[in-house]
């Protein structure tokens, strides 16, 4: 029997219908902007090959050119003509290539636009070298010579490959000297130098408090003592490393004829991309990903890794979650079991839902001004009189971000548990109640644990928004570039007076602030995988953790 179009409709498979096609566009939606952040943040990582050619640039002039090609696309002769190119032909379009020639030092800029059609002798020659360099970039040329010492050990000629296992050796070399020096500066002399300030700390701290005797202060300069031998000690192997660490160079050469002599301390890696098989490439390309979340940024951040952002970002969370949770528990019990539902208990709901929706920004600013100038200025005042004029407290730190962001996600979580307790059937308090049990132990016993899956929600939900802020961060704690984590191990080993990064402000900062925009534009792909990653991890642990509630506890539900 066969439906009128009326009946059909009254039936509700049309709104079905509906709702299925909306949720699967927008997954498609969804999957596809994750998919184009990933191609092109991942392929940023791939060792390509480097074309040398005779090229013409836009402006006319001749010249060889060594680098990848990193994008290509159509224009037309009008628009290079608007932006004061030379084009002479009157083509509907024109391909041009967007080149990575690096060689900043030398030639002042990254990257080089051509037209496809002014590309001559294309070729790829086997021995190209790509050099990462801490700073000044990418070089790209050949290398001619190596040094030590100042002396040249080595040589040969142009296009040849006969240097290139030993100087693979010694790039080897130099970077294991490079990651000792690091460990030496940032852990050893880095732990002495803050007992060193403890010491001064306590120091000023006696002198405050009118006992500062001899006795005491003696035994301060005894440590103080022990401590200066450790650093000299340190210095003195930190400097045989330096020179160890200088000792050799390479002699390179670029396609139109410049040489420049470039310190093996300045190489972070070397590779001849042209020459590279699949598998030798697969393992190079795993190194740079394993780099990008493992290691420091540099050049401006954009080089290097992201770790302190990712760090930052899943510390921040996790104190964030631990302050706002029991607030917002607390806060929903309150209103949904004890307080009186009436005018005034209506009104502070309105008020909650209404918080949900104030901008981020006046969150920041209020963090700013009460956690940070009053809060922290007088925590300062009242435990570490011996730091001032230098703030402990009193400056903008991973403390009072954590704060600012609990206090923007409380509503979110208030609203989810308020939820989840309404969703109880009062048979089972009032089951509690009649087998003796009091207010509080049925509440404590029966009721939060059958309304915990509710309050992971509203942790989920606070968890996806926080991850994300921006705004308010940068008044309340973060930075472009923090020289310590906020974790370490000096007592008291998690420093929430520390400032410290975060992935979507380095977002922001690599997007828009950087002064080399085509060698960040990769990166800021790349960083908002991993910023979307962060946070579908940290959803998913509080997923399994809801789950696994909902399951213990579905008994009591039934």
């Amino acid at each position: 029997m066969r439906l009128s179009f009326k009946d059909w409709t009254k039936s509700g498979s049309p709104w079905i219908w509906l709702n299925a096609g909306a949720v699967a566009i927008s997954v498609i939606l969804v999957l596809g902007l994750i998919g184009i952040i990933a191609i092109r943040g991942l392929a940023h990582f791939w060792p390509a090959d480097l074309q040398q050619s005779m090229a013409t640039d836009l402006q006319g002039q001749k010249r060889m050119m060594l680098g990848e090609v990193v994008q290509k696309e159509q224009v037309t002769a009008e628009q290079l003509r608007g932006a004061g190119h030379q084009v002479d032909v009157e083509d509907d379009f024109l391909e041009r290539q967007l080149f990575k020639v690096g060689n900043r030092d030398l030639y002042g800029f990254d990257f080089r636009w051509v037209l496809s059609r002014d590309l001559e002798n294309v070729e790829y020659p086997e021995h190209a070298v790509a050099v990462e360099r801490r700073e000044w970039g990418n070089f790209y040329g050949y290398l001619l010579e190596i040094k030590e010492h100042g002396e040249t050990i080595g040589t040969q000629p142009l296009g040849e490959n006969l240097l290139w296992e030993e100087a693979k050796e010694r790039i080897d070399r130099a970077v294991d000297i490079y990651w000792q020096i690091h460990s030496l500066e940032k852990q050893d002399i880095g732990a002495i130098n803050y007992e060193l300030e403890q010491l001064r700390l306590e120091e000023r701290r006696l002198e405050l408090e009118g006992q500062d005797t001899p006795e005491n202060l003696a035994q301060i300069e005894e440590e103080r003592q022990h401590w200066d031998q450790e650093y000299q000690a340190l210095l003195q192997r930190l400097s045989k490393l330096n020179e160890d660490f200088s000792r050799d160079s390479f002699v390179m050469r670029t396609t139109d004829g410049q040489q420049i002599e470039i310190g093996l301390d300045n190489i972070v890696r070397a590779f001849q991309p042209n020459s590279m098989n699949v598998l030798e490439k697969l393992g190079h390309y795993a190194a740079k990903v394993w780099e990008f979340v493992s290691e420091d940024p540099r050049e401006a951040n954009t080089e290097g890794g992201i770790f302190p952002a990712i760090f930052g970002t899943v510390l921040m969370v996790l104190i964030m979650s631990v302050i706002v949770t029991p607030f917002g528990v607390m806060a929903a019990v309150y209103l949904r079991e004890y307080a009186k539902q009436g005018f005034l208990t209506r009104t502070i709901r309105i008020a909650v839902n209404n918080l949900a929706g104030v901008p981020s920004i006046v969150y920041g600013v209020f963090g700013l001004g009460f956690f940070v100038y009053f809060v922290g200025g007088s925590l300062d005042e009242i435990f570490y009189p011996e730091a001032l004029p230098a703030p402990t407290f009193g400056t903008p730190g991973l403390m009072w971000a954590s704060l600012t962001l609990a206090l923007l996600t409380l509503p979110v979580v208030i609203v989810a548990t308020e939820e989840g307790l309404s969703r109880i059937p009062r048979s089972v308090r009032e089951g509690s109640l009649a087998l003796g049990a009091t207010k509080a132990e049925t509440l404590w016993r029966v009721v939060l644990p059958m309304a915990s899956p509710a309050m992971m929600t509203g942790v989920i939900l606070a968890v996806a928004r926080a991850a994300g802020e921006v705004a308010p961060l940068m008044l309340v704690g973060v930075v472009k570039l923090a020289p310590n984590l906020p974790l370490d191990g000096n007592a008291p080993f998690l420093h929430l007076d520390r400032q410290f990064m975060h992935l979507g402000f380095h977002i922001y900062d690599v997007g828009f602030q950087s002064p080399n925009v085509e060698a960040a534009r990769p990166l800021v792909y790349a960083t908002a995988l991993m910023l979307v990653a962060v946070i579908a991890a940290l959803n998913l642990t509080a997923i399994a953790i809801r789950n696994r509630l909902r399951e213990k506890y579905r008994a009591l539900d039934m």
